[in-house]
């Protein structure tokens, strides 16, 4: 059964206060982009010590500031999120994290990054592409969106492409 909308009366002060949680929860396409930026930058940081592993980079955002910057290390050392959550400790409640590819979902040499994010409690997350490995192809995505974390797929998905095209079997 469907209720009618019932008007609250409130005062000034908590309508303000209601409409800022609003704001604080979602992200603009410009912010949005400039903090998926950021990460393509720290991700170029792996060139040249990561292969053969992709360049990913990743940044963890609370309240519109980055907290948290990670990227693609030696083979068998940790990834661009583990590296960032690495940074930070408890539950990241209000986090939001920026990641150019998808997490993996699988125990290799290193643990799955799709379960680490769930674990800590991150509670959005933006990824440029989706991984293409065969173990992975969607299933980190999976494993967020299981965990009931926001999950945005594309932003900025031809400039990382264009980054990762020499380490990933993709299409430009």
């Amino acid at each position: 059964m469907v209720r009618p909308f019932v008007r609250l009366r409130t005062s000034p002060r908590t309508a303000e206060l209601i409409r800022a949680s609003f704001v604080l929860k979602s992200m603009n396409r410009e912010q949005a982009s400039h903090f998926m930026f950021e990460a393509i930058k720290e991700g170029r940081k792996a060139l040249g010590k990561c292969y053969p592993n992709p360049p990913v980079g990743c940044v963890l955002v609370k309240d519109g500031n980055i907290i948290s910057k990670g990227h693609t290390n030696e083979p068998g050392q940790p990834h661009a999120e583990a590296m960032a959550l690495k940074q930070l400790k408890g539950n990241l409640n209000n986090v939001t994290a920026f990641v150019t590819l998808e997490p993996c979902s699988f125990h290799g040499r290193t643990p799955s990054c799709a379960q680490e994010l769930v674990k800590r409690r991150v509670q959005e997350i933006y990824i440029g592409i989706i991984d293409p490995h065969p173990r992975n192809q969607g299933a980190g995505i999976k494993i967020l969106e299981s965990a009931g974390i926001s999950v945005h797929l594309g932003l900025l998905e031809k400039e990382i492409k264009n980054d990762l095209k020499p380490y990933l079997s993709i299409d430009g």
